[in-house]
């Protein structure tokens, strides 16, 4: 199970629904596995904005990756340099020479933000649970994992 899709992952107990310590289900006993897939920064630039940013940290920290995950969402962070560089275009009173210190700074900027996602795509789609439970916060019922596939069905009691 890829750490992208325990990102959207939530306790089925039906009194667990209203509550927020559903959310992120927790690991226990997990065994990590680590599969090389093709680096899409466009599929991982896309898929940022709709990743919990805080329930991605807690899990990584869970699992002894918060080296991995960078203190704030990338996405947040490039709608501020959008924002940024608009204003600087708007600026007719800027020197070339700073214009050109401005643009070095940018591709530097860019190629951070390439390691960055490198990480990020590492964490959300090479990283996975092959074995081990998700444990809801709230009312404890555990999902065992086989395999890699997360077994998802509550016993009738809790439906």
């Amino acid at each position: 199970m890829k750490l992208l899709t325990t990102n959207f992952l939530t306790c089925a107990v039906k009194a667990c629904k209203s509550s927020s310590a559903s959310f992120p289900l927790h690991f226990k006993d997990a065994v990590l596995e680590r599969t090389e897939i093709d680096f899409n920064p466009l599929f991982i630039k896309n898929i940022l904005p709709r990743v919990n940013w805080d329930a991605l940290t807690v899990t990584a920290t869970e699992l002894g990756l918060q080296a991995m995950v960078p203190e704030k969402n990338p996405a947040d962070l490039g709608d501020d340099d959008e924002t940024a560089a608009t204003k600087q275009e708007d600026d007719d009173h800027e020197m070339d020479v700073e214009q050109d210190k401005e643009i070095d700074t940018a591709q530097k900027e860019v190629e951070i933000d390439e390691d960055v996602l490198k990480k990020l795509h590492t964490l959300l789609l090479e990283t996975a649970v092959s074995e081990g439970k998700l444990v809801c916060g709230n009312c404890g019922f555990e999902y065992p994992i086989k395999e890699g596939v997360g077994n998802f069905l509550l016993p009738a009691h809790l439906v």
